[in-house]
């Protein structure tokens, strides 16, 4: 197949690139002249353009898109998260179709219908929260919801819901917590207690490989690694990897939770661009438990975990 793949050079979308490159020919989104070199290592071939500027030309001969590409930082207005999440996945559906391409592979994430409370082995059938509390979960929602009603007989759209991503190349999880370690501003909630899903990001690029000829376009699909973890239990393992130890100190969530929202609050009031030292959504997420069920996917892609966690963990502890 030809695959077309946003975000490409990010940590989603470089192992993506990786992987999918096997065995099909990979052409990847490339903003700048260090995307394009990054995305060619991964052995994709660049296409200069970006979530504003891409066209049907573009993509023209592809057989499928692969949607990685999304705004994730911790930290910016609404209109930074609607245009990255909503906006450019809405465009990259428009071009898709222009183009005649059959497949569209959303990378969309449980966060989707996460409110704040805890999420117990929820499979698909669990709603989109009533009232959305956090500006990534409403932002990838909606950029989802884009994604399930475009689907058509012609046109399969689907997506793939990854819970607590990791891997070699982590840009978000595993620096920000060895950040946090490095400047002495560790401390658990509730004692880590709280437990999740986690997938490894080769587990994750396995199902896109999957969904790109299996599934059924209008349906969303969770994905995760094998079995469930406390968070302080994996956070722990994976610190570990880099030969750093979490302090034992812990907040109660019952205090972090509302003190994270007035902190974000006051930093919205003043308009602050630096992100505030805690946010609603970070908070929250560490401190409830997020498990998912994979049985669509093992069903309907034929998922299956290729890398175990302790693998996943003793390749990032060797690679150190």
């Amino acid at each position: 197949m030809r695959v077309f793949i946003t975000g490409g050079s990010g940590f989603v979308g470089g192992h993506v690139i990786e992987r999918l490159a096997k065995d099909h020919t990979v052409l990847a989104m490339a903003r700048s002249d260090a995307s394009a070199a990054k995305v060619s290592s991964y052995g994709a071939t660049p296409v200069r353009c970006d979530l504003d500027t891409v066209t049907a030309d573009d993509l023209r001969g592809c057989d499928a898109v692969v949607h990685c590409a999304a705004f994730v930082e911790p930290w910016g207005t609404r209109a930074m998260f609607w245009r990255g999440n909503v906006e450019g996945t809405a465009r990259m559906l428009s071009v898709a179709r222009a183009a005649g391409v059959k497949r569209f592979v959303h990378l969309g994430t449980e966060a989707a219908v996460f409110d704040g409370h805890d999420l117990v082995s929820i499979d698909e059938s669990h709603p989109y929260p009533a009232r959305q509390r956090y500006l990534y979960s409403e932002t990838k929602a909606e950029a989802e919801r884009l994604v399930l009603a475009a689907s058509t007989e012609t046109f399969e759209a689907l997506s793939l819901r990854p819970r607590l991503v990791w891997g070699p190349r982590d840009t978000s999880v595993l620096p920000e917590v060895l950040r946090m370690a490095r400047e002495g501003a560790w401390s658990w909630l509730d004692g880590g207690r709280a437990r999740t899903s986690t997938t490894h990001v080769e587990n994750l690029a396995h199902a896109v490989s999957l969904a790109l000829t299996r599934g059924h376009g209008g349906r969303a699909y969770f994905v995760a690694d094998e079995g469930e973890r406390t968070i302080r239990g994996f956070l722990t393992e994976l610190a570990a990897t880099q030969g750093v130890a979490l302090a034992d100190r812990s907040t109660p969530g019952w205090i972090a939770r509302p003190v994270a929202s007035m902190v974000e609050g006051a930093w919205r009031l003043v308009g602050a661009v630096k992100a505030p030292p805690m946010t609603a959504f970070a908070v929250a997420m560490m401190s409830r438990t997020v498990t998912v069920d994979t049985r669509r996917a093992r069903d309907e892609l034929g998922y299956a975990p290729v890398r175990a966690v302790d693998e996943g963990l003793a390749a990032m502890r060797t690679a150190r």
